[in-house]
């Protein structure tokens, strides 16, 4: 009897386990279809690694989708070795922001302060980086921070930037993001 109660608690235990395999793939095959893809702009390698693909900084660029005429390049070490190359390696918190208007800035809709504006996993488990948006209405700026956060513990490593809203072209009429922000 006492065999047969653990044959069925090691049963249940590998169930547990590839239900939360099966749960944490779905999970981030369905994040990478939710949201867009940022452009890769090129990577540089920073670590040779002999038989396995090498650190890299990698600058990626990514259009605000509620703010016509404003982009954000952002650059991101990722890890090589073998841990990389599967996916596995918990990336670190270093990250790197700027943001410029590149057209006419235009609000798409009304917006809250500090709301997402673009948002990536940088590990398999619990880490991600976030872009949010703000507005300086004194200044009539837009803000823009990137960070990185963890399920338990977050990260003080930050970027900041900002955008004013300016004219563009022959068109001078100059949108108030204070309007906009909530």
């Amino acid at each position: 009897m006492n065999r047969r109660v653990s044959q069925f608690r090691l049963s249940r235990f590998k169930s547990g386990i590839l239900a939360l395999l099966a749960l944490t793939v779905a999970g981030v095959s369905t994040a990478a279809v939710a949201s867009d893809d940022p452009d890769l702009i090129f990577r540089r390698s920073t670590v040779f690694k002999l038989l396995s693909p090498n650190d890299k900084l990698a600058v990626y660029g990514v259009d605000d989708p509620e703010v016509q005429g404003v982009a954000c390049h952002f650059t991101i070490p990722e890890r090589g070795g073998f841990k990389g190359w599967l996916g596995l390696a918990e990336e670190v918190s270093d990250i790197s922001l700027a943001c410029r208007q590149i057209g006419p800035i235009h609000f798409k809709a009304k917006l809250e302060q500090g709301e997402d504006m673009f948002s990536k996993r940088r590990s398999v488990f619990f880490k991600k980086m976030q872009i949010v948006r703000g507005c300086d209405t004194k200044r009539n700026v837009l803000v823009y921070m990137v960070y990185s956060d963890k399920l338990i513990e977050g990260s003080p490593k930050n970027s900041t930037s900002s955008v004013p809203v300016m004219p563009w072209g022959s068109d001078n009429a100059v949108e108030k993001c204070g309007d906009f922000f909530k």
